[in-house]
């Protein structure tokens, strides 16, 4: 990347809609559309896409974007009296330009802060004030960071209550040839069984139907690992307790308008969440929530993956 070349544009994406792209040294880039505080594309340095956006996503409010990396706040899905998964992924973020510090990496320079607040309709559906901080980050390897920093800004002395995830659509080669490690033996809510409580069975999940589970108290890392591409994403968590898995598989998928029948192939939502236990902020007080993604070669040994190396790669790196 030659010195001209910017870290952060500022452009139209479709429809006209505003977008900033960053840009590495190496040639990663990252895309996110101010509607929505949307991250609509990662792609690493060799251009290849590692996020899912549909065929068919409508870039045109009041409709979300069908892939990418949704905001849900302040309701996941239809846990609550709101829209599912709530309305931060369907409103016009702003750009922050002066964001309370935090402690950062220096070394980025490929990064933006968006601002989400209240607005007078929205206090209608949802009566509290709130700043909702997103940062988005492109490290000079290739990482995608997003932190979030939601703060209760109420003056009537009320607490609110939310629930959150970032709903990750990684993009996947075959789904059949995808397996999850990290959550194994762990309790989930499967959401196709009434939410009923189930502990998770075997070695790493595996895809061979409809898929929607909410597991719980998972670790702060989770590895997909798409064997077909040789190529296992990893997810790093802080402040999100729960992960959940979601493929529509083929029948959901055709119910879907907004994704092509056959899509589901190539798709897997695997999200950084609080739903469980929702966060409750007095006012004042403010909560942070964060995801790394990162996509690494898998490590195979005799055609089987070893999960050491391949959660482990990042950590053992160069030194």
């Amino acid at each position: 990347m030659s010195e001209e070349t910017k870290y952060v544009e500022l452009c139209k994406g479709i429809n006209g809609l505003d977008k900033i792209i960053l840009r590495e040294v190496r040639g990663c880039s990252a895309e996110v559309y101010l509607y929505g505080g949307h991250v609509t594309s990662w792609k690493n340095e060799h251009g290849e896409e590692l996020l899912f956006v549909s065929s068919k996503a409508i870039f045109k409010p009041p409709k979300a974007i069908r892939g990418g990396i949704p905001i849900c706040f302040p309701q996941f899905s239809n846990l609550g009296s709101l829209e599912p998964h709530g309305f931060a992924r369907t409103r016009f973020w702003s750009i922050d330009n002066d964001p309370p510090p935090f402690p950062t990496n220096s070394s980025n320079k490929a990064f933006i802060d968006l601002i989400l607040k209240h607005s007078e309709e929205d206090v209608k559906i949802w009566p509290h004030r709130y700043e909702f901080r997103l940062r988005i980050t492109l490290g000079p390897g290739g990482d995608l960071m997003l932190t979030s920093r939601i703060r209760n800004t109420n003056t009537d002395g009320k607490s609110f209550t939310f629930t959150f995830a970032y709903h990750t659509y990684f993009h996947v080669t075959d789904i059949s040839e995808v397996r999850v490690e990290g959550l194994e033996t762990l309790d989930y809510l499967d959401n196709l069984k009434n939410r009923e409580r189930f502990t998770e069975q075997g070695d790493a999940i595996v895809f061979e139907s409809e898929v929607d589970k909410v597991y719980l108290r998972t670790p702060t890392k989770i590895a997909v690992l798409d064997h077909e591409r040789k190529r296992t994403f990893e997810l790093r968590k802080d402040g999100l307790p729960d992960a959940v898995v979601w493929n529509p598989w083929d029948k959901k998928a055709k119910t879907i308008p907004d994704l092509g029948d056959d899509e589901y192939k190539h798709m897997l939502c695997v999200e950084a969440a609080c739903v469980e236990k929702p966060i409750t902020l007095k006012p004042g007080e403010e909560w942070r929530g964060r995801q790394e993604l990162s996509a690494v070669p898998s490590s195979y040994c005799s055609g089987q993956l070893n999960p050491e190396s391949a959660i482990l790669s990042e950590d053992i790196g160069p030194a």
